[in-house]
């Protein structure tokens, strides 16, 4: 079973690159990316919080905080609770990048799926959302059957 699932992973990475490709053409690197959908789920968070989550250090995340509101990605405003700290927020220009990934994701699936007949892809949709569905429930639950899989390797090992 390994081949199998490793293919999907493989076929994400490849669209991944291609992804990141077009949006370093657009001066967005994938560090600035995950910082700024960071931001964007959890608005109003503070740079020490994206450092934790992000583990990277004060001086990358006070660049990438910088460089993004430079790039009108990101605002600042005060933080009341804290008058050391800013709080940070995406702007527009920041959900309309999420919207140009899905669009550049889109467009490599598309391509990826027009040699498949109506029925071949309507299939493989179905065992792909049964799929995911089942590994959104393990990992709402922490992981167990997957945990405890690895354990049981480790075990043996």
């Amino acid at each position: 079973m390994e081949a199998e699932g490793r293919k999907i992973t493989k076929i994400a990475r490849e669209v991944s690159k291609f992804t990141v490709q077009t949006m370093k053409e657009d001066g967005i690197g994938t560090a600035e990316f995950d910082f700024i959908h960071l931001v964007r789920h959890n608005p109003g968070i503070t740079q020490a919080k994206i450092r934790e989550q992000l583990k990277i250090d004060k001086g990358a995340a006070a660049r990438r905080a910088a460089n993004l509101e430079a790039k009108g990605y990101l605002v600042r405003q005060e933080n009341p609770e804290d008058g050391r700290s800013q709080l940070l927020f995406a702007t527009e220009k920041a959900e309309s990048l999420k919207n140009s990934k899905v669009k550049i994701e889109s467009a490599a699936y598309e391509w990826l799926f027009e040699d498949l007949s109506e029925t071949e892809r309507d299939s493989f949709t179905e065992i792909l959302e049964r799929l995911y569905e089942r590994m959104k429930w393990e990992s709402r639950a922490g992981f167990p059957n997957v945990s405890a899989r690895i354990c049981a390797d480790r075990e043996r090992e």
